[in-house]
């Protein structure tokens, strides 16, 4: 039985009470729809991202400079994900660019996936740079090197002014668009990496201790390593169409079948995201006695935006139980 359609960004849906056998398709019925999506946060999070990139790359150079200067490893390791940050939040300006291009036939859902890519890239690159943080501080274990403390203190504060101000340009932003929290995760790990070096600073200056630097930077590198995986593994998880974190197909199978009087049984559920927040998901309903496919077609539609905010969602109707073996929520 195959299924298949493209999707653009309107609104429509249409159902055929007794449609024609066409593709090895010959069930009662068949609509689809999706609801239009709110753009200004997009509108927002591309300024936001925009900005905060001018802000880390207009410090970056410095603190390359003064972290070699200083021979700080907490400097380096700061001004290294600093370099990241300007890479990742450029590519994420440029994705948000991209995915507001409109659908066409060859991509049927538009270019947003575009967002997910980014991040998944961004989280790699986060996992880069925290084992060179290492890697970098075991070798000054065993080799300790001269730090300038008051340079390094000076550059440290600085980068802090500095990525507070990316923080807050990017903090009012979406912060359940997995982009946008991929590239304020960057400069909240800039934020503490410069914490850490000025505090690295200030011992070794009054006590003169410089293992505090590569040992601060370990710390740094075990928070860079948390976020990295959180953002991986989300990524990963909707470029592989897996099912929302949020949704339990077995919950929506149960609750279209309890609540709305047009389903008589609900299978094949099948649901991915786009993006973070845009859920799409398809079904097959066999209709209660008596119920026309345009009733269900629309009932169904209106309790999964209403209970679970799924705005896209293609229904096949069936005049007969399916002869497919079920599977996913059964």
């Amino acid at each position: 039985m195959n299924h298949d359609h493209d999707h653009h960004d309107h609104d429509h849906a249409h159902s055929h009470e007794a449609p024609k056998p066409k593709g090895g398709h010959a069930h009662g019925g068949h609509g689809h729809g999706h609801a239009g999506h709110n753009h200004a946060h997009g509108v927002v999070d591309e300024k936001r991202i925009a900005w905060a990139f001018v802000i880390i790359a207009a410090f970056m150079g410095i603190e390359v400079v003064g972290g070699i200067w200083s021979g700080s490893l907490a400097l380096l390791a700061d001004a290294g994900h600093m370099v990241s940050d300007a890479a990742a939040l450029g590519l994420s300006w440029l994705a948000i660019r991209i995915g507001k291009r409109a659908a066409t036939d060859r991509h049927s859902y538009g270019y947003k996936r575009l967002e997910i890519l980014a991040a998944f890239v961004n989280g790699i690159a986060l996992f880069i740079i925290a084992g060179w943080i290492v890697i970098e501080a075991i070798r000054r274990f065993s080799s300790p090197s001269e730090v300038l403390g008051g340079p390094m203190l000076a550059i440290a504060v600085i980068g802090l002014l500095a990525n507070i101000g990316a923080f807050y340009v990017l903090n009012g932003g979406n912060q359940s668009n997995l982009n946008m929290r991929s590239a304020w995760l960057h400069v909240l790990g800039d934020m503490l990496g410069s914490g850490v070096a000025i505090v690295a600073a200030l011992v070794i200056m009054f006590t003169g201790w410089t293992p505090i630097d590569p040992l601060l930077s370990v710390f740094v590198a075990v928070i860079v390593l948390k976020s990295a995986w959180q953002i991986v593994r989300s990524s990963a998880h909707i470029l592989l169409e897996g099912t929302p974190m949020d949704l339990d197909l077995a919950d929506i199978k149960a609750d279209l079948e309890a609540n709305v009087p047009e389903v008589h049984d609900a299978h094949h559920l099948h649901a991915w995201s786009i993006t973070a927040e845009e859920h799409l998901l398809t079904l097959h309903v066999l209709p209660a006695q008596g119920a026309t496919s345009r009733a269900v077609i629309d009932a169904v539609k209106a309790r999964l935006a209403e209970q679970f905010s799924i705005a896209h969602v293609t229904v096949q109707i069936e005049d007969q139980p399916c002869s497919e073996p079920h599977h996913h929520a059964h």
